[in-house]
């Protein structure tokens, strides 16, 4: 049983791809939740796509805030986080569904009109393929990856870097389940879309001039 967060922030006019491709899977997860951290730009969702469940706030919490929520709503026994402007390959939740592990992660198609940027942030790990960039996660970290819900709430999302701007996201739950000897089970498929695009470097902006101004 897995619940699968579409988390959205300035993502409105992108969620509909991830959404759809979701509804489309082969095997259906147990649950879709949408959350918009207060961007209201979402709020045409409800009405196209009643079938999810929705968390619209009015005002943003953060990523740490928002996500730590979110997992605590969680009953499944498995929990996956998704951006609104990634998709899921359409039988992803059919094989992440066949695996057991307390943590299951799998490889990444990159794609997007920036997709090249990854080049620059991890040279030497993507290859061409089908016009875009595949990139070979096995028994690595991203922040799409699958992980058993009991273990993931025990630990949370709440933690930052020491420069108290920018979240560890799920890198925290990733080191902590690590550390308490989570099992890790990696397929070798490309089974996320992850879109590289303008947006994801602008709404970042207001973070990288607070941590200059600390100095």
């Amino acid at each position: 049983m897995i619940t699968v967060v579409i988390a959205s922030y300035q993502y409105g006019h992108l969620a509909a791809h991830c959404i759809e491709s979701l509804l489309s899977q082969t095997v259906a997860p147990s649950r879709i939740i949408f959350a918009d951290d207060g961007a209201l730009d979402c709020g045409h969702l409800p009405i196209l796509y009643p079938e999810l469940e929705y968390v619209l706030r009015p005002k943003n919490l953060g990523t740490v805030d928002n996500f730590h929520e979110l997992l605590s709503r969680i009953n499944t026994e498995y929990t996956l986080f998704i951006g609104a402007d990634n998709w899921l390959r359409s039988d992803a939740i059919e094989l992440l569904s066949k695996a057991s592990a307390d943590i299951v992660t799998y490889d990444i198609v990159v794609t997007g009109e920036l997709k090249e940027e990854i080049h620059d942030r991890v040279p030497g790990e993507t290859i061409t393929y089908q016009g875009d960039l595949y990139w070979d996660r096995e028994g690595k970290h991203h922040g799409s990856m699958m992980y058993r819900t009991d273990l993931a709430q025990k630990i949370g999302y709440k933690r930052r870097y020491a420069d108290g701007v920018h979240a560890q996201e799920d890198w925290n739950l990733w080191d902590k389940m690590l550390e308490q000897g989570a099992s890790v089970a990696s397929l070798q498929e490309g089974l996320l879309y992850y879109r590289r695009h303008r947006e994801n470097f602008l709404k970042y902006d207001h973070l990288i001039e607070a941590v200059e101004e600390q100095g």
